[in-house]
């Protein structure tokens, strides 16, 4: 490779990198348990996400522009994207270190279009329907499961990673879309105050009752019993990083299923970092067993 395009690329790594660092502790942590090829490309992957995140509801909107400058900025974004898909470069730093992760784990505009479109809905609507939700829930998360499982399966051979990849699509899009719905319920407050929105049906985020948030919950762990039914057909030290995140999202689930609704409906309900460091730990001396589906006891309980 040439001199140049490798400091390039060493330099659009390095930005991505810090996009981890400084954006999501819980994701970094999962990441560190991962080879190291396969931790650039994730936290490429990441990065992109991130980026347009910040466009729709992040610092695009603080520095003063609205839904409709939004909506050009990520217009731009997806076409920058796609291209840098066909020629392996972007004067944009992440948009560069993902292409350069896309290209070689087979990620292409059939994972991304539908996450830039799913990223547009939240500048086009505030409140879902089951068919609006689906949709967004496939394009923002479930996508990115399979963004992530492509990079995992590069470490299998080739000649069976696509018979691979399709076998475990189903537990990898369940996985992406348990993490959005616990966010979301998460979230609900400052979705709800900051940014106008709703996502789940027929909510109203302001007064969240005990039944919808046990329909909610019951939901979320449905997905992630799914997801954990696929997790033993990963890559050894990929199947490590995921028993980490999975571990960390379903302590915040057994956190959130504890918490009052009408308090979920006005804070954010949190894992500390000690409480973080116990869950990887526990998960990582499981060797990335399949976790047990259900609610997790509480922290230091086991």
């Amino acid at each position: 490779m040439p001199a140049r395009l490798t400091l390039y690329d060493t330099v659009a790594q390095r930005a991505a990198d810090l996009v981890v660092r400084e954006y999501s502790t819980s994701f970094g942590l999962a990441t560190r348990i991962l080879a190291a090829h396969c931790r650039t490309d994730i936290r490429n992957v990441y990065a992109l996400v991130r980026l347009a995140d910040e466009v729709v509801d992040g610092a695009a909107a603080e520095a003063g522009g609205d839904a409709v400058e939004a909506g050009r900025l990520l217009d731009a974004l997806e076409a920058e994207t796609e291209r840098a898909l066909e020629r392996g470069y972007s004067t944009n730093l992440l948009v560069h270190a993902f292409a350069r992760t896309a290209r070689r784990a087979g990620i292409r505009e059939d994972l991304t279009r539908p996450f830039f479109a799913s990223m547009r809905m939240d500048l086009e609507r505030t409140v879902h329907d089951a068919e609006s939700l689906a949709t967004y829930v496939y394009g923002s998360a479930e996508v990115v499961g399979l963004m992530c499982l492509r990079v995992f399966l590069l470490d299998v051979p080739p000649a069976e990673r696509e018979a691979r990849y399709e076998r475990l699509t189903p537990g990898a899009r369940a996985l992406g879309a348990a993490f959005q719905k616990i966010n979301f319920l998460r979230d609900l407050a400052d979705d709800s105050d900051r940014l106008g929105r709703s996502y789940f049906v027929d909510v109203d985020p302001q007064n969240l009752t005990e039944e919808q948030k046990r329909v909610i919950l019951a939901d979320i762990e449905n997905d992630l019993r799914l997801a954990a039914t696929a997790m033993a057909g990963l890559p050894g030290a990929a199947r490590r990083a995921v028993a980490v995140a999975y571990g960390l999202f379903a302590e915040l689930t057994r956190r959130l299923s504890v918490t009052p609704a009408a308090e979920i409906a006005r804070t954010r309900v949190r894992v500390p970092g000690p409480v973080k460091v116990r869950v990887a730990a526990r998960a990582l001396r499981g060797g990335g067993s399949r976790p047990t589906p259900g609610r997790l006891a509480p922290a230091g309980a086991r």
